[in-house]
């Protein structure tokens, strides 16, 4: 009782309309991959109302966007999402209220890629690689899409299995050739993993390799962070700045781990590292409408249900990125050139601990959204339709 007694309402702590209308300007892919069935390595869970065709999973990530204002564009995976008609599948995200963004490559479900992709010894192979880039391009063009995404399973598993230089120069040659491809208005991003399914060596290991590879094709070439793909321990927020300041930071995928690369919602292993990552891509310059950054989910939903996993990702990273921005920056500034350590660390963990939920839910009353998008999803009926309209037909997934 004593408690209760004691317990007191905090005032808001009222967000700036400058503040307000940089996160109007958040836009967040999502991948059509996240609607679809997932598990584990031993197993793929089916769930009730999962979308048995690109178009279905098209219309989740919409809904996504209708209760959040936060998910404009829906990331294709190829052939995943593979259609007869891409023209028309471009014109029905349009009428669903998205567009369509990224194209990832899939090089590491074909037998041929046993061995390597666009590493590969045999150039019969190899080519067939660098031909299934080119048909995503043509994706691409029909789509309206900006971003190529390439991650490799390449590697191997034993010492002297192969050639480690070897394999760099095959994949930069294939890398070059796909580059040359791309449209004026297209970018290659190559992603990277420090181990799986390869556990000797990666060939895109970390982002310095990443560097190394898109550094040599051109401007169009960019580095894809991956949030869960370090060693436990790495400091991402420091891969963010370098990248940034190299002009070679050119997508996120967000999600969270607690072992390695476990794809779970963005923010719930360890929300004051995104917290971290946020503010440095802010004070690099990497946030807005003019950045060069695309942000981006890559998460699979095992256990919870898609369409309330997504929108709880989406809104983990806009209350992060509002509390990045309650950073004092020049407060911060003079505290780092006065050599106060406590003082910094202070004024960063102050707009850490600031709880905005109050003040976000507020907002998005003002622009007709509701204050708790979680709570009017699940009260709209959505997930009960879906899984009786959904009934029969093959449900979709990764593949696992």
């Amino acid at each position: 009782m004593r408690c209760r007694q004691l317990a007191r309402k905090e005032p808001l702590v009222s967000l700036s309309p400058d503040t307000l209308a940089l996160l109007e300007q958040q836009a967040i892919e999502l991948p059509s991959w996240a609607f679809g069935n997932s598990g584990t390595r031993f197993k793929v869970f089916t769930t009730p109302g999962t979308p048995r065709t690109p178009e279905e999973k098209i219309a989740d990530a919409a809904t996504v966007n209708r209760f959040t204002a936060l998910a404009p564009k829906v990331a294709l995976h190829i052939p995943w999402d593979k259609v007869d008609d891409y023209a028309a599948l471009r014109a029905f995200a349009e009428d669903q209220g998205v567009a369509l963004g990224t194209v990832n490559s899939n090089t590491f479900q074909d037998n041929d890629y046993k061995f390597g992709s666009l590493t590969h010894v045999d150039p019969v192979i190899r080519q067939k690689a660098i031909d299934h880039h080119f048909d995503c391009i043509d994706i691409m063009h029909a789509t309206g899409s900006q971003d190529l995404k390439i991650w490799l399973a390449d590697g191997t598993n034993y010492p002297g299995q192969g050639d480690l230089r070897g394999r760099q120069d095959r994949l930069n040659d294939s890398l070059r050739q796909i580059y040359a491809r791309l449209g004026d208005d297209h970018r290659l991003v190559l992603e990277y993993k420090f181990f799986e399914p390869a556990f000797y060596h990666t060939d895109v290991p970390d982002w310095g390799t990443s560097y190394a590879q898109v550094a040599t094709l051109g401007d169009k070439a960019m580095v894809c962070l991956d949030t869960g793909h370090h060693a436990p321990g790495t400091n991402i927020e420091f891969i963010v700045m370098q990248l940034l300041r190299l002009g070679k930071l050119g997508s996120f995928d967000f999600n969270s781990r607690f072992y390695a690369d476990d794809d779970l919602i963005v923010g719930a292993a360890d929300p004051f590292q995104l917290f971290r990552i946020i503010y440095e891509v802010v004070r690099g310059g990497g946030y807005g409408p003019d950045s060069p950054v695309a942000f981006m989910l890559d998460q699979c939903h095992n256990v919870e249900d898609k369409i309330p996993g997504q929108i709880r990702s989406v809104l983990n990273v806009q209350e992060m990125t509002a509390r990045a921005l309650l950073v004092d920056s020049a407060a911060l500034t003079a505290a780092q050139e006065a050599h106060d350590v406590l003082g910094a660390n202070g004024i960063l963990m102050d707009a850490f601990y600031t709880d905005v939920r109050p003040d976000l839910a507020a907002w998005r009353e003002s622009r007709g959204l509701a204050g708790d998008p979680m709570a009017a999803y699940a009260a709209s009926g959505y997930q009960q339709r879906i899984a009786e309209d959904r009934a029969g037909g093959t449900q979709l997934s990764w593949g696992a």
